[in-house]
């Protein structure tokens, strides 16, 4: 009963301390890792039985690696596209090199540099996610460049983790043996795998579906029980977790197995990141103090710089690079969860894991605020990211002067659909947009295709809109829309303006502004589907009868 009062207590004041995290719209794992802090010795002292904690986050370590491994399917690479690729194994190379050095010039001995290196390098895929879904920008063009590059990240961070559990799991022996063996024993492991893959894991899988209770503990059994063969073999349980999520990350039931796992993660890994808190010493009182902002101002500042500066070079436009470069300005789960492997081998100290844990807070703590209000500081500090722009490629790509009937901004997905419209017209068309891979998709004839940011006026002042007639708009950034729209109005001869939005009173703000019409594609999406089920549907009676005679047909 002491232990159970003890985790109540650990959970109370944790949900206190989440609840607060809340308020002040940080990711929660933000106040997990105080509440440990406050509950740890340096204050409250009421966190004693490490052991039942221990196994706790165990636990909760291996169900988030094999979710994380439930996503990464092995398709991933040639989903996430070359500028996923690119970007991702760029920001990791560099931010290791550049961290490594600062690292050593701050003072800290090669191996522990060569952790806090690699530690500054990942960003948490779960954080960005929620964030983008919080500003709906998901689907934009630079939230798609970031999980994809966030899920390189993942790949490269499961191999430096079979690389670090390998040799933590061979003390004594040559690292050139160590790598071989595990080499060895991951094919014998993948030999195994790819046997029950093939001949027992879809039959099982197809059983236990049936049932959502059997598939929940199915799931449970098949990750935690591939964590034991793992370590058994001399491996570690992290990446025999995450190594069975990757298995199933082909079958058809793995989002819901991910969706089944989620809650029993979500309790878990609380205990992790309340017990890594708690490990956090100040015994080396200031000294830490400058290693800690040195290290959180390089992953806060010189992340997104080293993004905007690999983007460019590729073709992005500076905002599109920004935008992607906020989403890795700070250190993720992997981050901590190598730091703690690092300190349970004796690889670093309680002094570096303390470093790495604060930046990690530090820079979960910015970046969150970074990237909710990016587009406020993007105008501020529009006019300085120039100076990091090695490729100018903010001009028309091609027919800078050449005028056009009608303009297209933002080609998207519904770019086509416009183009092919104003073509049948007799509208000669235009297209604007950042994203270099559109001119890889209009047609080689007929249309005009114009490099630059919407929202830089200047880029808008040299377009050729004196004679435009049409202006369509499917950028969902209402600020963006709002500049176009004041900018057209006061410089052309009164064209129609046509502009999306995603919420009624983005839409009064546009027509305030003087848009001609203003398009809610979800208004719009339910009434032409409720029109389409008026025009196919019948009567309930009439339903009756057509189902059943659909039915004598496929009988």
């Amino acid at each position: 009963m002491d232990i159970f009062i003890e985790l109540s207590l650990i959970i109370t004041i944790t949900t206190l301390v989440a609840f607060i995290m809340k308020q002040l719209k940080q990711p929660l794992v933000v106040g997990y890792i105080l509440s440990g802090l406050l509950l740890g010795p340096m204050f409250l002292n009421i966190l004693h039985s490490t052991e039942v904690i221990e196994i706790f986050s165990k636990l909760g370590i291996s169900i988030l690696l094999f979710i994380v491994g439930l996503h990464m399917s092995p398709r991933v690479i040639k989903e996430v596209g070359s500028v996923s690729l690119v970007t991702g194994i760029g920001q990791v190379l560099f931010t290791s090199l550049v961290g490594f050095g600062i690292a050593i010039f701050l003072g800290l001995t090669t191996t522990a540099a060569l952790y806090v290196s690699i530690a500054l390098t990942f960003s948490s895929t779960i954080i960005i996610l929620k964030l983008l879904s919080d500003k709906n920008e998901v689907h934009s063009l630079y939230g798609k460049i970031a999980v994809g590059l966030l899920l390189v990240q993942d790949v490269i961070a499961t191999l430096i983790l079979i690389v670090v559990s390998s040799i933590a799991g061979a003390e004594g022996t040559s690292v050139p043996f160590v790598l071989l063996t595990t080499l060895l024993k991951g094919g014998f492991i993948v030999i195994v795998i790819t046997l029950l893959e093939r001949l027992l894991l879809p039959k099982l899988l197809k059983s236990a579906s049936d049932n959502s209770e059997l598939l929940f503990i199915f799931s449970l059994t098949w990750g935690l029980g591939f964590a034991a063969l793992f370590y058994a073999l001399g491996l570690s349980v992290e990446i025999g977790a995450l190594i069975s999520g990757v298995v199933l990350s082909s079958s058809p039931y793995a989002e819901e197995i991910s969706s089944r796992l989620r809650p029993l993660r979500d309790f878990f890994i609380v205990m992790f990141f309340v017990l890594l808190g708690s490990t956090m010493t100040f015994t080396a009182g200031t000294s830490i103090l400058v290693p800690v902002i040195v290290l959180s101002l390089f992953v806060l500042v010189g992340n997104p710089i080293i993004v905007i500066l690999i983007m460019n070079l590729l073709g992005y436009h500076k905002k599109t690079g920004f935008q992607t470069g906020l989403t890795v300005a700070q250190i993720s789960e992997f981050s901590l969860i190598l730091a703690t492997l690092g300190f349970n081998i004796g690889h670093i100290d309680t002094q570096v894991l303390t470093i790495i844990t604060l930046v990690g807070l530090i820079t979960i703590a910015g970046s969150t605020y970074l990237i909710l209000y990016s587009e406020a500081i993007y105008t501020h500090i529009e006019k300085y990211l120039r100076f990091l722009e090695l490729r100018k490629n903010n001009q028309a790509a091609t027919g800078k002067y050449a005028k056009v009937d009608s303009f297209i901004f933002g080609f998207n997905r519904v770019g086509d659909t416009f183009m092919d419209i104003f073509k049948e017209m007799g509208y000669s068309v235009g297209v604007v947009d950042f994203d270099p891979n559109t001119l890889d998709r209009l047609p080689k004839t007929g249309v005009k295709y114009y490099y630059g940011d919407a929202q830089d006026v200047e880029f808008l002042s040299e377009l050729p809109l004196s004679t435009i007639k049409f202006v369509v708009s499917s950028i969902k950034d209402v600020e963006t829309n709002a500049t176009l729209v004041k900018h057209l109005r006061d410089h052309t001869n009164h064209p129609i303006i046509i502009v999306f939005a995603e919420t009624p009173e983005d839409a009064q703000t546009l027509y305030d502004v003087g848009s001609s019409y203003v398009v809610l594609p979800h208004f719009i999406g339910a009434e032409s589907t409720a029109s389409f089920i008026r025009r196919v549907g019948y009567s309930k009676k009439s339903f009756t009868r057509k189902r059943e005679q659909i039915l004598k047909e496929w009988a």
